[in-house]
């Protein structure tokens, strides 16, 4: 992508050079005399794979200072868990970072993405610019999830690429940890996590699971979150509420990743197996994930579960309005959908908050997102939203 924007850059008399340090010897240079590499590869410039050199960082940095201009240095890691640590203290203030995932519904389908919302009107204007699209081919896409590679090339093979991104991940992003002496362990922990995908986090569960200690399942965990495999949605939680559970909630962000780990051979299989609601949930939640990234922004998502396990999958919280969001791989689901939502109700009263008004939070609109058919309202706050409008 940047290399594309490189090239249109061209036509503004900018010729931005490229080097990656993929390159053994480039790399080498790099490492040895960051100085001397930026006399050649002198900016405008894009840096590939920065995480190889990161000597590199502090001389970028005097560099920025001199010159004062933005955009000189463009640069790419697929170590997020290496490199943001060096970035921090070596670019503070002079960097800014955009985490790009799969692809999204949007760029496959070409449509116009926005951050998602649960507003009857902005799900309207939604409709004249988004395609149906069915039970099966909904899962044809959740299957084969969202590596750009596999949309680029229509003849790529799925189980092929999947195996070959996780033998590099494995290899190249995961070797040099040392808290993971052990590839094959940490791939049985990557499927253990797959298998979780849409459920509370239970450190020694995936741990018992995995044949690991609890220390090492969270270290491991946040290895995952770092290199956005996974994402952890934090409990919604409030003054107002009082038994809120405080364990996170684990979506796997490529549902066509989870599927290779837990070897499902083919969306329909899928689509029957007892897997199929997970799936649609984590599906439905990174589509949301990254509506928001896409557009620059922090993703508001929280998931509200008590000790009466009462649940709702998925609140959007902005502007100091909760809207609560259900998610059912249903036709109709039913007003049983929302029966939860009323949980909620504590947080809209100023009495709940000891008489401080300002602390008081509203509740938006709330969706049920459904195989259903069309938009349609389920009664006065509540609309069913068809899974292909999100």
């Amino acid at each position: 992508m940047l290399q594309k924007m490189a090239e249109a850059q061209q036509g503004e008399g900018i010729e931005r050079k490229y080097v990656t340090l993929d390159d053994p010897d480039v790399r080498y240079l790099a490492k040895r005399d960051p100085s001397l590499f930026l006399e050649r590869y002198s900016p405008p410039v894009l840096i590939d794979e920065i995480q190889y050199a990161t000597e590199l960082l502090p001389y970028i940095k005097m560099s920025v200072d001199r010159s004062k201009r933005k955009g000189d240095f463009w640069i790419t890691g697929s170590q997020v868990f290496r490199l943001m640590k060096n970035v921090s203290e070596s670019l503070a203030g002079r960097v800014g970072i955009v985490n790009l995932l799969g692809l999204s519904d949007a760029e496959i389908y070409r449509e116009p993405s926005e951050p998602f919302r649960t507003e009857p009107g902005y799900l309207m204007k939604r409709l004249s610019v988004k395609s149906k699209r069915d039970l099966n081919e909904i899962y044809q896409r959740i299957f084969k999830g969202s590596m750009p590679e596999l949309y680029a090339d229509e003849n790529m093979d799925w189980e092929t690429y999947y195996r070959s991104y996780v033998d590099t991940y494995l290899q190249r992003d995961i070797r040099d940890l040392a808290q993971v002496a052990d590839e094959m362990q940490f791939y049985n922990f990557m499927t253990v996590v797959a298998a979780h995908t849409s459920k509370p986090v239970v450190y020694e569960e995936l741990a018992s699971a995995a044949g690991i200690s609890a220390p090492s399942a969270k270290k491991w965990l946040s290895i995952l979150v770092s290199s956005h495999i996974v994402a952890l949605v934090q409990p919604y939680h409030n003054n107002a509420l009082k038994r809120v559970v405080k364990m996170p909630l684990i979506h796997f962000l490529d549902t066509g990743l989870a599927a290779y780990l837990l070897r499902w051979g083919n969306p329909e299989a899928l689509e029957r197996g007892a897997m199929s609601g997970a799936f649609f949930e984590s599906y439905v939640f990174s589509e949301i994930y990254k509506s928001y990234l896409n557009a620059g922004k922090e993703p508001p998502v929280f998931y509200y579960r008590d000790k009466d396990r009462r649940e709702i999958d998925l609140l959007l919280y902005q502007n100091g309005v909760l809207s609560p969001i259900e998610i059912k791989k249903s036709a109709s689901p039913g007003r049983g959908a929302v029966k939860n939502f009323h949980v909620l109700e504590p947080v809209t009263e100023e009495s709940a908050f000891g008489g401080l008004e300002s602390l008081k939070v509203g509740v938006g609109t709330g969706s049920v997102v459904c195989m259903a058919n069309d938009l349609l309202p389920l009664d006065e706050k509540n609309w069913y939203v068809p899974v292909w409008l999100i």
